[in-house]
């Protein structure tokens, strides 16, 4: 018993050591982090921040732990998309393989076509041998039912075999739909999560590439905010530049166009801040024009993009179009506000209308460039989710 009190106590005294050690070293944290020259008792008084520490260490765990679950929630989803893969792999294999035996079973049918097409032949010279040969009548005549009635099983088998393939292949397509529906599904979410990601970027268009080489890109973005709304760094002070970089990195001389610089904010508001006026008034930069556009996936902007004459041509009929978040068209028509999700919702949307119909009827595009210039000439509007 004694043995057994002896070291609950000393248990107890190692947990309370140890409990100190622990809140020595989170108040060396904290000091390390209010006192960067010394201790705490060497600042001022006005110098210590208003935030209490323990709540900057509460907000650091927690974004630790939304990062960690963020990263595991996107592993997993690519494993579910691979198995996803593997399984319609498999399926295309399988599809492969009822093909072959389809056509192996036609190529019977076929034969037994051919086969009951010599049978009848036959029967035709048994009947007139018959004719010749009363004798051997009866033999002949059973041994041709024999074979018709052979004949008759092996079409029956065949008719069974293929009702059998054709209900085999109702499932097999109602299987592969079922997987198309999972991939499209999966493709939208991925989407989704690849635009969430670059929620805190802004997408510069315009900027020449010749002041890369006389400034950094952070300093140039900070000029331009500067020039265009000095009011936020005015009220926020130094805009933080999380990553800054071209897009794509590599250059190349047969572009005629700068290549597109993409910003990442650690500061979620002022980049909207940022956008916001940008949407009010178009940006300049020592006298060339630039853009600013919220940075958005590939798939996100191709189909924002099938969305331009459309859009070009009910701008020009009032309709006061707007692109919504991810690739939506609204349209204001008869005191009403109409979305539509894809193009041919919104066609079959104008067909019912012939008086909206035919004001529609635009030609499309000549070539792929002046499509992009089109785009990139309403993205400003467009981009108003």
């Amino acid at each position: 018993m004694k043995g057994t009190r002896a070291q609950t106590n000393t248990g107890r005294k190692e947990g309370v050591n140890l409990n100190k050690q622990q809140k020595q070293k989170k108040e060396t944290t904290i000091d390390s982090y209010y006192s960067p020259n010394g201790t705490e008792g060497e600042r001022s008084a006005n110098d210590k921040p208003e935030i209490p520490a323990n709540w900057i260490q509460a907000v650091e765990e927690l974004k630790t732990q939304l990062r960690e679950a963020e990263d595991n929630w996107e592993k997993n989803l690519k494993i579910k998309i691979s198995h996803l893969e593997t399984e319609a792999l498999e399926l295309k294999q399988e599809n492969s393989v009822l093909k072959a035996k389809i056509i192996q079973l036609e190529n019977e049918a076929k034969e037994m076509k051919d086969e009951a097409k010599e049978m009848k032949d036959e029967i035709k010279r048994m009947k007139d041998s018959l004719q010749r040969n009363s004798d051997q009548k009866e033999k002949d005549d059973q041994k041709a039912k024999d074979e018709i009635q052979s004949l008759r099983t092996r079409v029956k088998q065949l008719e069974s075999s293929d009702l059998t393939r054709q209900q085999d292949t109702i499932r097999q397509n109602k299987k592969n739909e079922k997987i198309e529906e999972n991939v499209k599904h999966l493709i939208h979410k991925t989407d989704d999560l690849e635009n969430r990601s670059r929620r805190d970027n802004l997408r510069i268009i315009g900027l020449p590439e010749d002041h890369d080489k006389r400034k950094s890109l952070d300093i140039i973005l900070e000029e331009i905010i500067q020039e265009n709304c000095p009011e936020i760094l005015e009220q926020e002070g130094k805009v933080e530049i999380e990553r800054i970089h071209r897009s794509p990195p590599v250059f190349n001389p047969q572009l005629t166009t700068p290549r597109n610089v993409i910003a990442k904010f650690k500061n979620n508001q002022i980049k909207e801040q940022v956008l916001q006026a940008a949407k009010k008034n178009p940006f300049r930069y020592h006298g060339n024009m630039v853009r600013i556009t919220q940075d958005l996936s590939a798939s996100t902007l191709k189909d924002r993009k099938a969305w331009n004459m459309i859009f070009r041509k009910a701008r020009e009929l009032g309709l006061q179009p707007r692109i919504k978040y991810p690739s939506k068209l609204t349209i204001f028509l008869q005191g009403k506000v109409w979305s539509f999700n894809t193009t041919e919702e919104f066609q079959a949307f104008i067909n019912k209308r012939p008086d909206l119909n035919r004001k529609f009827e635009v030609q499309p595009q000549n070539s792929r460039e002046s499509s992009k210039d089109h785009f990139t000439n309403e993205e400003t509007e467009a981009n108003r989710v």
